[in-house]
């Protein structure tokens, strides 16, 4: 049995954990492959956490392509192998003109829980502008959604299966920059990193659109730490990378920018 009282202390998502654990004691008892749902960021760096404690199961995490934000994760015994293709998903292609009603991230998503599926159960959407979409999703659910996911706001749309080697992935363009600062404020840092005022990045940290470390922060005064990661959604990735305190005593931050 794992230690699960130990595993579970400090776990902000106490009942995912939980499951999850639930997940490695079935693997360990039946030497058969567990697969979670998909996991948010947070949800998956608090079980590759726990995972790197135990040395009776192992993991792997894979969401469609390299850079997926949601995945799932296959765990097995430590004497199994893994790799990605443990993992069982599925690609879906969402077609239709949307030159006249341009359709959101948030719009997909909805129109995919509208059919009365889970959230647990999709990965990553990736918008194409006005030709659609592509969504990764558990393998189990693409005929029903061949089937039920037949609109998107006005646009009728059509669904069908496609290969995971098929997702229109845009490699991420990295901007490396420097900057000194006061202090090791998120509102100062963030505002450096992506390229905006002060003031303006207080509005998204107050409006709830800044995550450090996958996790939602409100507080303009967050002290941000070197590998911290800070992402706001639609703007891409800032990594915090090398601090060093000059001579009067301010802070000259290395930054990486991913666009």
């Amino acid at each position: 049995m794992l230690p699960r009282e130990e595993l579970l202390k400090g776990v902000e998502n106490r009942e995912q954990m939980a499951r999850i654990l639930d997940l490695a004691d079935r693997a360990l008892k039946t030497w058969e492959v567990a697969v979670t749902d998909f996991l948010s960021p947070i949800e998956l760096m608090e079980t590759q956490t726990a995972f790197n404690r135990l040395t009776e199961v192992h993991l792997v995490a894979f969401g469609g392509y390299p850079q997926a934000e949601r995945q799932r994760v296959a765990i097995a015994r430590i004497d199994l192998p893994l790799d990605a293709t443990s993992v069982p998903l599925a690609a879906l292609e969402i077609a239709g003109n949307f030159l006249f009603d341009s359709a959101s991230h948030r719009d997909f998503l909805g129109s995919i829980l509208g059919t009365g599926i889970v959230r647990e159960k999709v990965g990553d959407i990736i918008v194409l502008g006005e030709r659609g979409a592509q969504a990764v999703v558990s393998p189990d659910l693409v005929e029903f959604l061949e089937m039920s996911l037949t609109q998107v706001r006005s646009v009728p749309v059509k669904t069908q299966r496609i290969e995971l080697g098929e997702l229109k992935i845009r490699e991420p363009k990295k901007k490396e920059l420097t900057t000194v600062e006061a202090s090791m404020r998120l509102d100062a840092i963030a505002s450096a990193g992506f390229g905006m005022s002060r003031s303006k990045m207080a509005d998204l940290i107050n409006g709830g659109d800044v995550r450090v470390n996958w996790k939602d922060i409100s507080q303009t005064s967050y002290q941000v730490k070197p590998n911290d990661l800070i992402a706001i959604r639609g703007k891409g990735r800032l990594e915090v990378g090398d601090v060093q305190v000059t001579k009067k005593e301010r802070y000259r931050i290395q930054l990486t920018r991913y666009l």
